[in-house]
């Protein structure tokens, strides 16, 4: 391939996988990230299917799942530890061919990181201006020693749910909005044994991922208005929480502090018509931002890179058909995905009407696992393109 070159914008965990792509199509990739250090904020996750076969493709599935925990079989209870919904791992693993994957986002960022040349990351570089041409694209930023341009054949623009590619080329387009809740996660040392499981109560959720080496992931999740903060979120979390089901509270006991992360949710709710732009694709949160109510953000982040290093393997002089065929392929189904992850939350954590409570949660015990099993499989079952 001739010396075909791309700028990513953003080194999170579409950024980095779409560089990883592009680098093993041949492509000469430059990544630039505007924090000062590489580093990946945040506590676990969980990788399902479709995320597990991305990273395949990306030749990182061993190293990736060295570094995680096959979920223990869990599902849905309700704030008392009843049971309303079951995974069958067997039944997982013969529908989709493996487990989800528990993992500290840190871990999934490193192996990222580490797979591509050093030399392609330029840290503290904060990205201008994007202009993207018939057979070229530019990109402006401000770096540790200056300004400086670079020229491309391809930008991605992987810089999140705020994306400023997002913003200057579609600059009418309705920007993110509040989904209505807020969260708060950790990942904490914790001896004992847990299932990857949630639990919902009226207007709440917690739930836990085991991530393996005597760690978990714990996440809470309420209706709240927008921009609020507490003087001791974990003391906040221990009110609201304290008295739901073993092993919540001992949970919260274990966490210190200073880990505990707040975030309010946004998502991208009216969807962008192209993720192309000329020259620039969309990728990630900053084409399809949505809730985390299906566990799918960091695997579409994923799909999407795989598929735009796959129909990119032709080099500069493909990259207009490439991206018409990047966006044929992977709008219809994150877009799709993201509309059925903000109905998740409506009708999971969000619902508080008691009565509506009792009826979502009755249906849930009486609909066969297997059933619920083909429901989560829809959004999992993913294969990379051939070739």
């Amino acid at each position: 391939m001739d010396d075909s070159h791309a700028v990513v914008v953003g080194a999170g965990i579409g950024g980095l996988s779409a560089a990883l792509a592009l680098h093993r199509r041949g492509w000469r990739v430059t990544v630039l990230e505007r924090a000062a250090q590489p580093r990946e904020v945040g506590a676990g996750l969980t990788l399902m299917a479709n995320a597990l076969r991305g990273l395949d493709a990306l030749g990182l599935g061993p190293a990736v799942r060295r570094g995680g925990h096959a979920e223990t079989p869990g599902g849905i209870r309700d704030r008392h530890g009843r049971w309303l919904s079951r995974v069958d791992g067997a039944e997982m693993t013969r529908q989709l061919g493996t487990t989800a994957l528990g993992v500290h986002r840190a871990t999934l960022h490193r192996t990222l990181r580490e797979a591509l040349p050093a030399s392609s990351l330029r840290t503290g570089a904060e990205v201008e201006h994007v202009e993207s041409g018939p057979d070229r694209a530019k990109v402006r930023y401000q770096g540790p020693a200056g300004p400086h341009t670079i020229d491309a054949d391809l930008v991605v623009g992987a810089d999140g749910l705020r994306s400023q590619v997002r913003a200057q080329l579609w600059p009418r387009h309705p920007a993110p909005v509040y989904a209505g809740s807020t969260a708060w996660r950790a990942a904490i040392a914790f001896p004992d044994p847990v299932p990857a499981a949630i639990s919902w109560g009226r207007g709440a959720e917690f739930g836990m991922v085991p991530l393996g080496d005597g760690q978990v992931y714990w996440y809470g999740a309420l209706n709240a208005p927008p921009g609020g903060h507490a003087p001791d979120e974990l003391a906040a979390l221990r009110e609201r929480f304290g008295d739901w089901h073993s092993p919540i509270p001992a949970l919260l006991a274990a966490t210190p502090p200073g880990v505990v992360l707040r975030n309010d949710i946004h998502h991208l709710a009216v969807p962008l018509p192209s993720y192309v732009r000329g020259r620039v694709a969309l990728l990630g949160d900053a084409a399809h931002a949505m809730t985390p109510n299906l566990g799918q953000g960091a695997g579409q982040a994923i799909e999407d890179a795989v598929v735009l290093g796959a129909v990119c393997a032709g080099g500069a002089e493909e990259v207009p058909a490439a991206l018409a065929a990047y966006d044929e392929q992977r709008r219809p189904r994150s877009q799709a995905i993201a509309r059925a992850a903000f109905n998740a939350g409506r009708y999971g954590q969000q619902l508080r009407n008691p009565l509506a409570v009792a009826v979502r949660d009755t249906a849930l015990r009486l609909t066969p696992a297997r059933a619920a099993l083909r429901g989560m499989a829809r959004y999992a079952d993913w294969s990379p393109p051939a070739g």
